[in-house]
């Protein structure tokens, strides 16, 4: 009688004592750059979320929704990236048009106040000649996002914050963009900085009750000055100065809200 072959296949899940398990067969080793390649080819694309260029286009063309038309200013907002200037906590926000907190009872301003009032500077004569903000004064640099913006728009820009660890932190988030135009101060954002006056534009970031005499006096002629400043009826306003051979000719434009401007340094 002829043994029955077994109803299923046979498994070896045990080795019996001095034999060997057959091996599995083996890849070849790649070479080190060829698996580095195939690593790189399989890893999430760049470019992607906040880092993506049109994240950026998406906030521009909400503004220009908005009714912002000045050319150089949208391309220099679709350039720059917000969120690198944001707190990784509310990076998420940074390119809603939002104010955000940046720590030291400060914030960085919506994108629409900052578009509005670079925008302003460009409709001076001067800048819409020059095609360029020209010798920029920022008085408040905050995080360092208008400063940034303005490394784009101006040939040389000073920017000077009161408060220490904003000036150290804007330091670090601007390095990486390795604007060769852009120089940061720490000092008295109310004395201006005389040493690289007088500037072409005049831009602050914080409303006082007057217009300090020293941003006026460091104006060349020709130059505009956008900043905030407190109306008649107590709330701020936008005010732009122009400086002719012999005047200083304002006007006051819409309603803001900025943190107001400090003297002296911490």
């Amino acid at each position: 009688m002829k043994p029955r072959a077994p109803r299923f296949p046979i498994r070896l899940d045990r080795v019996a004592p001095g034999a060997q398990a057959p091996m599995a067969p083996q890849r070849p080793q790649r070479p080190v750059h060829e698996a580095a390649a195939d690593a790189r080819r399989h890893s999430a694309p760049s470019g992607l979320g906040l880092d993506s260029g049109a994240v950026r286009a998406r906030m521009v063309q909400r503004l220009r929704a908005q009714g912002l038309r000045c050319e150089p200013v949208l391309q220099a907002l679709e350039q720059v990236p917000r969120h690198h200037f944001v707190d990784a906590a509310l990076v998420a926000q940074a390119y809603e048009d939002t104010a955000l907190p940046i720590g030291h009872g400060q914030t960085i301003s919506k994108p629409s106040v900052v578009a509005r009032m670079l925008a302003l500077l460009f409709e001076g004569q001067s800048a819409r000649q020059r095609g360029s903000l020209g010798r920029v004064l920022e008085i408040g640099t905050g995080s360092g996002y208008q400063a940034a913006l303005l490394g784009v728009l101006g040939t040389q820009v000073i920017s000077v914050e009161r408060l220490r660890p904003l000036h150290e932190r804007a330091r670090e988030l601007l390095q990486p963009l390795r604007r060769a135009n852009l120089r940061l101060v720490w000092g008295d954002g109310r004395l201006g900085h005389g040493p690289n006056a007088p500037y072409d534009t005049v831009i602050a970031a914080a409303g006082g009750e007057a217009l300090p005499q020293s941003w006026l006096d460091q104006m060349a002629p020709g130059a505009r000055l956008v900043a905030p400043l407190h109306g008649a009826g107590g709330g701020q306003v936008l005010m732009v100065v122009d400086r002719t051979e012999t005047d200083w000719v304002r006007q006051v434009h819409e309603a803001v809200h900025f943190v107001p401007l400090k003297s002296g340094i911490g």
